[in-house]
């Protein structure tokens, strides 16, 4: 007993390690890039239900005596009414595509659609979080939570290693009525659960955005010739003379994916976007939270 205890403390203190190293980085990353889109927005703070003060304003007609504040009255020759901040924190559910065919990147020097989904997703929770929002990711199964140990576990789950299949479906199982959500994917596998997740959304509430992310060679199929095409996982595999024949008949497809999920959204209340992985992640974070703050 004795002699494994020690063994045991290393292999945890291994495993923690391994499981902390790759936090900083990826907290660090998308706290640099959330600061940066929070230069650039207007402030949240609004008068309204809370406990913390925000202002004092001039009594109005049709103020009640009880809302005047008579200490502050007193120093001047008007009624003053002390209003507290809006803190009506709303929660925000995030569904980040954990599949391999999020793994594709066309270019080394490029993000994998994956690494740019979880980027983008880390950098909302930093944003909604030190907003006041609660937050929850739907591969973690637990309730919307607003604190920086939240936003550990979120970079937690995106830095472990997980079996997949080669394409993703949305599931969240925890749908609070009325809270929002943020849904981010290639969306190359089956159309019909995205739908059925959207639905069952709308049913409750629940409003949010449908953000497509893709390689810019997804775009432009730029291949010619002989070409063998391969899913991620391997588990798809076409083999062709003619990649250049199939240009038009894949654009077309692409299109219509598109217009699909953009005709859910609007059937839904919901937003959609596409993102290529070689544009800003700033600029598309600024979108995403706007969208996320758009008021229904």
């Amino acid at each position: 007993m004795n002699q494994t205890a020690p063994q045991t403390h290393a292999k945890l203190r291994q495993r923690a390690e391994q499981l902390a190293g790759p936090l900083p980085p990826l907290l660090a990353e998308a706290e640099h890039l959330a600061q940066a889109v929070l230069l650039g927005a207007h402030g949240r703070r609004r008068s309204g239900t809370g406990d913390e003060f925000w202002q004092y304003r001039p009594a109005r007609a049709g103020d009640e005596a009880r809302m005047v504040d008579w200490r502050r009255s007193a120093r001047s020759d008007a009624h003053f009414v002390r209003e507290k901040e809006w803190q009506a924190a709303q929660s925000v559910l995030l569904w980040v595509d954990e599949a391999r065919s999020m793994d594709f990147s066309s270019d080394r020097n490029r993000p994998t659609k994956a690494d740019r989904a979880r980027l983008l997703a880390m950098a909302i929770s930093v944003l909604l979080i030190y907003g006041g929002e609660r937050v929850a990711l739907a591969s973690l199964g637990t309730p919307p939570r607003s604190s920086q140990l939240q936003l550990l576990r979120i970079a937690q789950n995106f830095t472990e290693a997980k079996e997949s299949e080669d394409y993703g479906t949305p599931v969240i199982r925890i749908m609070p009525p009325h809270s929002r959500a943020l849904f981010v994917s290639d969306f190359m596998g089956d159309v019909v659960p995205v739908e059925a997740q959207l639905t069952r959304a709308a049913d409750r509430g629940v409003r949010g955005v449908i953000y497509q992310v893709l390689d810019p060679v997804e775009e432009a199929f730029p291949f010619d010739g002989r070409t063998i095409f391969e899913s991620m996982g391997g588990t798809i595999r076409h083999e062709t003379l003619k990649a250049g024949d199939l240009r038009d008949r894949y654009l077309d497809r692409l299109a219509e994916r598109k217009a699909k999920l953009a005709d859910l959204a609007r059937a839904t209340d919901w937003q959609y976007a596409c993102h290529h992985t070689n544009d800003s992640a700033q600029s598309a974070l600024l979108w995403l939270y706007g969208a996320l703050e758009r008021k229904h």
